[in-house]
């Protein structure tokens, strides 16, 4: 009988995965829940040899000058006997008569919740264990069935979820279908391991390249970014370790093979490959491919704002190009280099610039000095229009103007009278200014 119980702890360990211990343990507890009426207290244990499988009983009573309780407590003379080295408050395990085999039917119904709740346990914590330490990897799955538009997929001896916002816009899952996803996320939860993947997660991307492009999986070529709208457009930043080795032509692969393939496990997703720079101003460049970029400012990073910027400066022809269809190009771009970035095209810079000249002569010839005209402009009033529509008491508390304040007002307002036209009578409504205003590509 004891021969026969470890072959079957042996075999239902080989078939579940789970640690022979594990099952020893579970046995034991059972054991004990069905021994209650036999073996009466808290203090009992029951322990299994693991080499002969045979029962003992022992129940925990600690060592006391006077008994009160025989079936907790024992006396130090008795103590002694059974173990010279005892003293008082020692707690001692001692062997009991041996459990009856014959538990009765409820007993044994008992014990055998016991084992199952157990061996469940196990294995639960074993699926853990498996994917808990495959995050951020590739899993292949079959498609088993699809709730509320989520679907459920079985890899190995668990399921998986992919939620809806995890899949790429307009595909269509069948029961049967073999998908990979990238897995997002592995955690525990009372009905087992819950793990969630995705397929739209920049980091599917990553790994995609990885699997499929040798380079990158012997160290050669390294992916260092990557951004992009699942099922429309990416970009990928790649470096080489050597420099021999063409990056991009690695990832792209013999008249296009290795991306085709990538773009075709994306559903068609268009990917531009763009070699990553240690400049951010040429980064940035490369970023906004296929446009063709004049010039990159990056302004400092301020405290607070956790983020630099980027002034791009494009011919007129590029501009549409570098800011995208919807601003996608830009917000890719973006994403990819960390930086917010603002895209002008050449003549916006140059209109930009004659009306900040215009603007310094205006203030020049209402008696502004150079210092008190820096000021002016860091201050936000680069104009006699804004220093009058800000009033004096603005002007007052720059140290920079200071005194001057009410003088250069009152010549501010000299100026703009000047200047501006009495409205025209008699004359009708006009048509409002077709919008010519373009999205911002500031990200």
């Amino acid at each position: 009988m004891n021969r026969e119980l470890i072959m079957v702890i042996e075999q239902l360990g080989r078939e579940k995965g789970i640690d022979k211990e594990i099952l020893f343990e579970a046995l034991e507890s059972a054991l004990l829940s069905a021994s209650r009426r036999s073996l009466p207290g808290d203090n009992m244990r029951i322990q299994i040899d693991r080499k002969t499988g045979e029962m003992r009983a022992y129940a925990r009573r600690k060592v006391v000058a006077e008994v009160a309780d025989p079936k907790l407590e024992i006396s130090l003379d008795e103590a002694k006997a059974l173990n010279p080295e005892a003293e008082l408050d020692d707690e001692l395990d001692l062997e009991q008569e041996r459990p009856p085999q014959d538990f009765g039917r409820i007993a044994a119904q008992t014990a055998k919740q016991v084992i199952l709740q157990k061996v469940r346990d196990a294995e639960r914590e074993g699926i853990y264990s498996e994917f808990a330490g495959k995050e951020a990897q590739i899993l292949r799955g079959v498609v088993h069935r699809i709730e509320k538009r989520n679907v459920i997929l079985e890899i190995g001896k668990a399921e998986a979820i992919l939620p809806e916002r995890e899949q790429i816009p307009g595909e269509r899952y069948n029961p049967g279908d073999r998908v990979r996803a990238f897995v997002l996320e592995v955690r525990r939860s009372a009905k087992g391991p819950q793990i969630t993947l995705s397929r739209t997660h920049p980091g599917y991307l990553a790994r995609l390249f990885e699997t499929e492009i040798p380079e990158i999986q012997e160290g050669i070529v390294v992916v260092k970014a990557t951004a992009r709208e699942a099922g429309e457009r990416a970009k990928v930043a790649v470096a080489s370790t050597k420099r021999d080795v063409d990056p991009i032509g690695a990832c792209v692969g013999l008249r296009g093979t290795r991306i085709q393939v990538i773009s075709r496990e994306l559903r068609g997703e268009k990917i531009d490959i763009i070699e990553w720079s240690h400049d951010p101003a040429t980064f940035v460049a490369r970023a906004l491919s296929p446009a063709k970029v004049s010039s990159v400012t990056i302004a400092e990073e301020h405290e607070g704002e956790g983020q630099s910027a980027a002034l791009v400066i494009v011919p007129d022809n590029q501009l549409s190009l570098a800011i995208g269809k919807k601003g996608q190009n830009a917000r890719l771009a973006a994403k990819l280099t960390g930086m917010r970035i603002d895209i002008k095209s050449e003549s916006e810079v140059d209109s930009e610039r004659a009306d900040a000249e215009e603007a310094r002569a205006a203030l020049s010839s209402i008696g502004a000095t150079p210092d008190v005209v820096a000021a002016l402009e860091a201050a936000g009033l680069g104009s006699p229009r804004a220093i009058v529509d800000a009033g004096p008491g603005v002007l007052r508390a720059l140290p920079a103007v200071g005194d001057g304040a009410d003088k250069i007002y009152a010549a501010a307002q000299e100026w703009l009278a000047t200047r501006t036209e009495p409205a025209p009578e008699n004359e009708g409504p006009t048509a409002p200014a077709a919008d010519t205003e373009r999205p911002s590509t500031g990200t």
